[in-house]
């Protein structure tokens, strides 16, 4: 089970104090690990992941709403499902660093659970209910607007249906490599009209990429890492 440590620094990270500490410890709490218990009264993070899941949709909903006024219905809905479909929901959980501090079963540490998208996209879920049940919408919506606005300003690209992040996270499973792993390199530019650079490495694959935010960025090396693929599948 994390320590109390753990839930500070994860606090911090997430920029959210907890009122009540035991909306983040279920939160935190796979099935998994609730399974080996022997307390009945011990809940899993699965109806957080319920609730957590509609305040996300209605938020990035706003925001996305307020942030390009004159986007059509059809492409906001079409973007927000790219938003928060579970490969994006992990990336966002790997920045949290989440997945050091949930609570699982001895067969999901072993399986490596704490990297699996879909553990940790559920987990970013509830995450964000726990927020709301301790502090209500304006609280959640604080912390969603905070870790999800790179995303927001990536939402032309996610529009047109290049989400090459998702792409590469699928080509890699096929060739049964290890997940990607982003790292922010560097960044030049003045504060106002930065520009960053991000190194993308996947098994023995490494490329780089540019772009006005992280997430972009990270794009641009997942479309590189991508074309690298595709190119070594069409010369076998």
């Amino acid at each position: 089970m994390a320590s109390i440590i753990d839930y500070q620094q994860l606090q911090q990270t997430l920029h959210h104090r907890f009122n009540d500490l035991d909306l983040l410890r279920e939160a935190l709490r796979h099935s998994s690990f609730v399974n080996e218990q022997t307390d009945p009264d011990l809940r899993d993070n699965e109806r957080l992941e319920f609730l957590g899941d509609a305040v996300l949709n209605l938020t990035i909903g706003h925001l996305l709403m307020q942030r390009y006024p004159q986007m059509r219905e059809g492409d906001l809905s079409r973007i927000r499902a790219n938003m928060v479909n579970e490969s994006q929901l992990a990336e966002v959980a790997r920045e949290l660093d989440l997945g050091r501090h949930l609570m699982l079963g001895k067969g999901e540490i072993q399986s490596g659970g704490m990297d699996k998208n879909s553990i940790l996209a559920n987990a970013v879920e509830a995450l964000i209910a726990a927020v709301y049940l301790d502090q209500g919408f304006e609280a959640a919506f604080t912390v969603i607007e905070r870790h999800f606005r790179p995303l927001i300003e990536a939402a032309p690209e996610l529009n047109a249906g290049q989400d090459y992040k998702s792409r590469l996270q699928e080509a890699v499973q096929t060739c049964s490599r290890t997940t990607p792993h982003y790292r922010v390199v560097a960044e030049t530019g003045p504060d106002h009209d930065k520009t960053f650079h991000v190194v993308m490495v996947v098994g023995d694959l490494e490329t780089n990429g540019t772009g006005k935010s992280k997430k972009l960025a990270e794009q641009d090396a997942a479309c590189k890492g991508l074309a690298l693929i595709q190119r070594d599948e069409d010369d076998t």
